[in-house]
């Protein structure tokens, strides 16, 4: 029954705030929910999640429910939206926005959190702008009193994005996008097998009417030979353009063809480009004569579980939605939440509508310059990126002058990481359009040192393309990589080793063990002029622990890995209804993987190297899990994870921890330890950690080539000569080894010294219901902890 009273209005700030979500469904907007409803309590307020979108929002009733904590359990991993979205016609006309404003009256809900595409939150904004209208259109009807609308005269709305065409200006990522990004990748490389079994070519349509992102990072993520998207149509002679390319990597080798195209995809007249028509000119009996075929992928790119980073971007933007609603005033322009690169912001969103819509407008009017103006950086960029591999040894325009050629060594340090191959494949495409000569130094260091002359074949030798080019989509490390810096290798035998094979330029892929050894190198160049040459470091390590950087290559996909075995394991745990997994996370000393996997799994707490562990902490833990099971007696979802970090304590194990869980449950519920181990390297790197190799390998390789100068005092005076590329806050940025050394590197931990990640160990906390625990007590070091020992202090 609907109420016929609106409740009071809530003491303080306090609100009560609707949740609902709007448009196409997309993966992680059921984390976004389980966040505004665990954040808004968190925080005093009462919340009401409306179902089937703007419908319930009209009909009102049964479809506008109040939620509490234990409702959205178990979200999380759930894809689609649990609260329905639905298509409303009645809400576009006045009097079915006026019976919405009634129910919210009436549900006493001053504010709305809508997650949805741009559609949805332009009607949500529309609504605000008539919302005094309505109120006083209801009151002079006589639906409601004067005095029941008083206290609800403003509404706050608040946007979030869910689309997976990321089709939002002002934003880099959309909720959604990287779940269906990682489906296309997932289907194409399945169908990459059997089209190099039959040397057959592939057409395959993905989603996007007036977005290319999806197909264009599709394109990026799996090496495929051409990509059509609405941006961008190509040339007029499109069709000369794409066979020439198809033709040429034929030629060179490759037995499989791929090409991708958005389905709002046309030429430069605005011509839609179909399937059908690729199709037919690929398999030309009087041209190419491929054996082709279509693939449409349709709603399966909609479908599924949401990829991790779409379940933390979901949950960390409801967090600031929520406060976004709690810091609003009645003037505040309504905003929406954003990412860009690696921060969370607020932006108005209108301005992102209005440009969003003028990047179709641009599109319509065959104005394709200011359509890529339009798109984000990153969009640009990764266009460009694309079209540098996909052209290799086609576009002499591209090539510098011979004078400028340089002999690039690539190498790989550390333990493998998602994404590495794909960097070294990007490099290599761009050294190779360029006339630079790309080199392999395989097995890092050791391999260079000890095996540099073997025989038939050195660990040092020349890259070709055609065995290059399938390691797009490959996990690893294809030309091998170990954790031996150059001290250990002998610094001297090094340095010679740089100038027998006339080294110009070094590009080192890896983790913490690549940035110790740039910063070895840097501080040799003094004594080996060999040395004196520009270096650069693009981190790669699951651990994201390299100092210069807030990401690190292979991390996502350690992410994916690491949250799809946290789902089994929780789902066996739910099975058993009283169960906890304590779960242990690789990381070294760097609390990155476990904090970010439990907020993708929804932990109960999360123990890290940079807090640590202390037997208060784990009693009050073991304390609070006994309540909550003994207050969820017979519920779905009861399963429970722990994740602690590998090198959180000396002592406190995985198992361990579990022990002593089962020991103080007394039999009312059970306690396991599960360890993933070397799974969290990852398989098949995800398309984050593809697409981000290949954009910032090709950055290095331009950051190289900059230094035409090599001559000693130029490198040496430089501190841009040696540098680490990173992502910080919104930019991408090189920083100089030298200033990230002295000031941003804690040398004992292997970690950076501020880690922009640790205030968000705070929101697990927060949204798995954790109590306030005692924090441990740091260690005493030094002299201070000899003479507290002997009694002298």
């Amino acid at each position: 029954m609907a109420p016929v009273q609106p409740p009071p209005p809530l003491q303080g700030k306090k609100r009560r705030i609707g949740m609902m979500t709007s448009g196409g469904d997309s993966p992680g907007m059921n984390g976004a929910i389980r966040a505004v409803v665990r954040m808004a309590i968190e925080k005093g307020c009462e919340v009401f999640c409306i179902y089937e979108g703007y419908e319930g929002l009209v009909q009102g009733k049964n479809f506008i429910r109040k939620f509490e904590w234990p409702e959205v359990r178990g979200w999380l991993s759930e894809g689609g939206t649990l609260i329905g979205t639905a298509r409303c016609m009645a809400f576009y006309e006045r009097p079915g926005r006026l019976k919405a404003a009634k129910n919210m009256v009436l549900n006493g809900i001053d504010a709305l959190i809508i997650c949805g595409g741009d559609g949805s939150l332009t009607g949500a904004d529309k609504f605000r702008a008539e919302w005094p209208g309505l109120l006083k259109e209801l009151v002079d009807n006589k639906e409601l009193t004067a005095t029941q609308t008083e206290p609800f005269r403003h509404l706050n709305i608040v946007g979030l994005v869910g689309s997976i065409d990321n089709d939002m200006s002002g934003t880099d990522a959309t909720i959604g996008c990287f779940s269906a990004l990682g489906r296309i990748c997932e289907m194409v490389d399945y169908i990459e097998a059997t089209a190099s079994s039959h040397s057959r070519a592939f057409v395959i349509e993905v989603m996007g009417r007036h977005c290319g992102w999806l197909a264009l990072m599709a394109g990026v993520a799996t090496g495929a030979d051409f990509v059509f998207i609405p941006e961008k149509p190509r040339a007029e002679n499109w069709k000369e353009e794409m066979l020439g390319i198809v033709a040429h990597h034929r030629k060179i080798g490759k037995r499989k063809t791929i090409v991708i195209v958005a389905e709002g995809a046309h030429d430069q007249e605005g011509n839609k480009i179909a399937p059908e028509m690729i199709k037919d000119l690929l398999a030309d009996k009087k041209g190419l004569a491929l054996d082709t075929r279509i693939t449409t992928l349709g709603h399966v790119q909609r479908g599924g579980v949401a990829c991790a980073y779409d379940r933390y971007l979901a949950t960390l933007q409801g967090v600031e939605a929520v406060n976004a609603v709690l810091d609003a005033t009645p003037e505040t322009v309504t905003p929406f939440i954003a990412i860009n690169e690696n921060k969370i912001t607020r932006k108005p969103l209108v301005q992102a509508v209005l440009d969003t819509k003028e990047v179709a407008k641009a599109i319509e009017a065959r104005d394709f310059n200011k359509a890529m103006s339009l798109r984000d950086t990153e969009f640009t960029d990764m266009y460009n990126s694309y079209m540098t591999t996909t052209a290799t040894g086609l576009d002499e325009a591209m090539l510098l002058p011979h004078k400028r050629h340089m002999r690039i060594a690539i190498i790989h340090v550390g333990a493998p990481a998602g994404g590495v191959n794909a960097a070294t494949r990007a490099a290599v495409a761009y050294c190779l359009t360029r006339g630079h000569t790309p080199i392999a130094i395989h097995n890092g260091f050791a391999g260079f040192a000890r095996h540099h002359d073997d025989k038939p074949l050195g660990s040092v030798r020349e890259f070709n393309w055609l065995e290059v080019d399938g390691w797009a989509s490959k996990g690893g490390s294809e030309i091998g990589m170990n954790r031996e810096t150059p001290k250990e290798s002998g610094m001297e035998l090094i340095a010679s080793l740089f100038k027998k094979y006339n080294i110009d330029g070094l590009f080192l892929i890896g983790g913490f063990e690549a940035f110790q050894s740039l910063s070895q190198l840097r501080l040799a160049r003094d004594q080996y002029s060999s040395l004196c040459i520009p270096m650069t470091l693009l981190p790669a390590t699951i651990s994201n622990n390299v100092p210069g950087t807030e990401y690190s290559l292979g991390s996502d996909t350690c992410l994916n890995e690491l949250m799809s075995y946290c789902d089994k394991i929780k789902q066996s745990a739910s099975a058993s209804r009283r169960r906890v997994f304590v779960i242990e996370t690789q990381g070294g000393r760097s609390g990155y993987i476990a904090t970010l996997g439990g907020l993708s799994v929804g932990a109960v707490a999360v123990y890290t190297p940079e807090e640590g562990i202390s037997i208060d902490m784990l009693a009050a833990d073991i304390k609070h899990l006994r309540k909550a099971f003994q207050e969820d007696s017979g519920q779905t979802r009861a399963g429970r994870l722990i994740l602690v970090n590998e090198k959180a304590s000396k002592v406190y194990s995985a198992k361990l921890i579990a022990d002593m869980i089962r020991e103080e449950a007394h039999d009312r519920f059970e306690s396991r330890d599960s360890i993933p181990g070397h799974v969290q390297q990852g398989g098949t790197p995800s398309p984050m950690d593809r697409t981000r190799a290949v954009r910032l390998a090709i950055k290095c390789i331009e950051h190289l080539e900059k230094y035409e100068d090599r001559k000693d005092s130029t490198i040496i005076n430089d501190p841009k000569s040696a540098t680490v590329i990173g992502i910080k806050g919104a930019s991408v940025v090189f920083s100089p080894m030298k200033e990230v050394e002295e000031n941003e590197t804690d040398w004992p931990n292997r970690r950076p010294k501020n880690e922009f990640w640790v205030e968000l160990k705070h929101i697990v906390d927060v949204l798995s219901g954790r109590p306030d625990v005692p924090r441990p007590e740091a260690n005493l070091t030094g002299l201070k902890a000899k003479d507290r020992k002997r009694g002298l202090a």
